[in-house]
């Protein structure tokens, strides 16, 4: 089936056919998901040559990893936020272009893309604080989404992001709520946005109950599993260790059981373990009940609904910036329990 034949089928012009595939803001949303539905029923995939001539775009999207964070494409987070955005551009037949390039080769990895014209736009992984990409990207006029926010930033900018800072604020709460009070952060690394919003949480969750913040408690490194359990053997060896950890993602909650599990402890009894993204495809927590207690958050979803945000603004690119603030949800497991007494 052609295009001329699906319009048929619609009784739609063609035009008002391949603009409701290519996402054109002047077609209603009810004529666009008609489209939609009868094209997959009819397995219909408009020509991609076609569409690049007809509206001069690339029908791609571009992803930036620098080398120093390259560790990201084999952390289970970022497949899964991959594997959301892939379904959405496989749904509107864009293609994905994975670059990984030098640190000091970044800036010009996206000002090569914009001349070369090989993308329509990128999504920004990792902000850190003031980070120079939304500066740069604004600059030369290469339409982007930042999957974070970053401190700092002084111009407005499209971005989704989960409440970090009220995820971890929660979790705190939570194990304040069981009688801990000696209760450990093992966060990510400091200068990304994500893990400054995650420390304020848990500080303003210790002052709110009076409890003095321990800089022994408090970790700030790769969310890597062998990181997670360093932190967490370090702090269990203290004099006055945790009763509970607050930790940056499943890896490092892994880390830290294994060296809860090492000091001969039991998880859920003697220490607690809070846990952030546990909503993975590929690393579940546990079947029926989950092993850790966690603040939930699809990293899937998140990147289905950033590629939907960008290529929205592709299609718009006038349009007012988007700005999308999701919330952890507090998952009870078995890794909490009440502060051991004495």
């Amino acid at each position: 089936m052609n295009l001329k034949d699906l319009a048929q089928t619609l009784g739609l012009s063609p035009t008002t056919v391949s603009r409701a595939l290519n996402g054109y803001p002047e077609v209603n949303e009810a004529t666009r998901e008609r489209v939609i539905r009868a094209a997959k029923e009819h397995n219909y995939h408009p020509n991609a040559r076609a569409i690049r001539l007809a509206t001069g775009r690339a029908m791609a999207v571009g992803h930036v990893i620098a080398i120093a964070n390259q560790h990201e494409i084999v952390n289970p987070v970022f497949a899964d936020f991959i594997a959301g955005a892939g379904e959405t551009y496989s749904r509107n037949d864009y293609d994905m272009l994975l670059s990984v390039v030098p640190d000091e080769e970044e800036a010009q990895t996206y000002r090569a893309m914009k001349v070369k014209g090989n993308v329509d736009g990128v999504i920004v992984h990792g902000p850190r604080e003031n980070d120079p990409r939304i500066p740069l990207l604004r600059e030369i006029g290469l339409p982007f989404v930042v999957h974070g926010r970053a401190t700092g930033a002084t111009e407005p900018y499209s971005w989704l992001d989960v409440n970090n800072r009220r995820a971890i604020q929660q979790a705190t709460e939570y194990l304040i709520g069981l009688g801990h009070r000696r209760i450990a952060l093992v966060n990510g690394l400091e200068f990304m946005d994500f893990a400054i919003r995650r420390r304020r949480g848990y500080l303003d969750a210790l002052a709110a109950h009076q409890i003095a913040p321990d800089p022994a408690l408090m970790a700030s490194g790769e969310m890597t599993e062998l990181a997670g359990f360093r932190a967490a053997r370090a702090m269990l060896a203290l004099p006055d260790p945790p009763t509970a950890f607050v930790a940056a993602s499943m890896l490092s909650g892994m880390g830290v059981r294994r060296a809860i599990e090492g000091a001969g402890l039991k998880l859920g009894r003697d220490v607690s373990v809070i846990i952030f993204d546990d909503e993975l495809s590929y690393l579940k927590n546990g079947e029926e009940r989950p092993i850790f207690t966690a603040m939930r958050s699809s990293v899937r979803q998140a990147g289905r609904l950033v590629a939907e945000m960008l290529l929205a603004k592709i299609a718009n690119p006038d349009a007012p910036e988007v700005e999308r603030m999701l919330e952890a949800e507090l998952v009870e497991g078995m890794s909490t329990g009440p502060a051991p007494r004495g």
